[in-house]
């Protein structure tokens, strides 16, 4: 089909954000920084080369991610623990933050609550920018690597992928069954991932990923959470998504608690204010 005749004009057209963030709520980062600079740590939970693990951090309180072996990225799922409706929204957090996100962003939670749930307050990879590829570390693009997909694009029954590993986690963690838990799976943050879309195509891709052991990323609990890691089969995601071949190592999740003293000055998110009217 042949372009109109103003099509460059029409191509030309200036693009207008979505969602300008100047009246965001922002969190206090000088607070943040004083409370993590004296955390006692209250626990930790090794999450296993493809699978994944549930933990729990109270509100108020730190957790980080942490690369221990070797470059591996991971699949986080975050809920409200008082409330599994309430869970991360990938897609609002990527329409306010964009494709990637880092130190002093946050991860929002799904209607009707919409708040933050988890505010970004270390990363170490946040160097690494946005690369010659247009990519970007800490992806809220992806969707999670599923068997549902696998079975479609090459056949077979994979079970260790990031969607399972989840399911599994939970529902061990909850003692439900696992049809019940796979509803609460949903879209993650892809931690350490190295991803973007191509600029002919505009397919998703993912690329090595530059984390190392010692890297972390460090996250604020603004709400009561229960967490789920998964660490991918994908590794460090250079070469296959959702295999047995690729080289895969663990992960880390720590939890800390603040001196009180230093969150003198916080308070927990309220729900969001909109009355759920909808209208006449």
């Amino acid at each position: 089909m042949s372009a109109p005749p103003d099509a460059d004009l029409r191509r030309a057209i200036p693009p207008v954000i979505c969602y300008p963030v100047e009246t965001l709520p922002k969190p206090d980062m000088a607070m943040l920084d004083v409370a993590r600079s004296a955390l006692t740590k209250t626990g930790e939970v090794i999450v296993a080369a493809r699978d994944a693990a549930c933990f729990n951090v109270p509100a108020g309180h730190f957790f980080r991610i942490s690369s221990i072996e070797g470059s591996q990225v991971g699949d986080l799922n975050l809920w409200n623990a008082n409330d599994l409706g309430e869970r991360f929204y990938s897609g609002k957090t990527r329409a306010l933050h964009g494709t990637h996100i880092t130190r002093g962003q946050r991860m929002w939670t799904s209607f009707p609550a919409m708040r933050p749930m988890a505010t970004l307050t270390h990363d170490s990879l946040e160097w690494y920018g946005k690369d010659v590829f247009g990519g970007s570390v800490h992806d809220v693009i992806g969707t999670r690597c599923d068997p549902y997909t696998h079975n479609l694009l090459s056949g077979g029954q994979y079970h260790h992928c990031c969607h399972s590993n989840l399911t599994r986690a939970l529902a061990d963690h909850l003692n439900i069954p696992r049809e019940e838990a796979e509803a609460h799976v949903h879209d993650v943050l892809n931690v350490f991932m190295c991803t973007g879309y191509t600029r002919d195509t505009g397919q998703y891709f993912m690329k090595a990923s530059p984390v190392r052991p010692g890297d972390s990323l460090e996250f604020f609990a603004e709400i009561d959470l229960l967490g789920a890691l998964s660490a991918c089969p994908g590794g460090d995601c250079s070469t296959v998504h959702s295999s047995d071949t690729a080289q895969c190592h663990p992960l880390l999740v720590e939890t800390f608690a603040p001196d009180p003293a230093t969150l003198a000055n916080w308070c927990p998110p309220p729900l969001n204010g909109y009355d759920r009217s909808h209208g006449v």
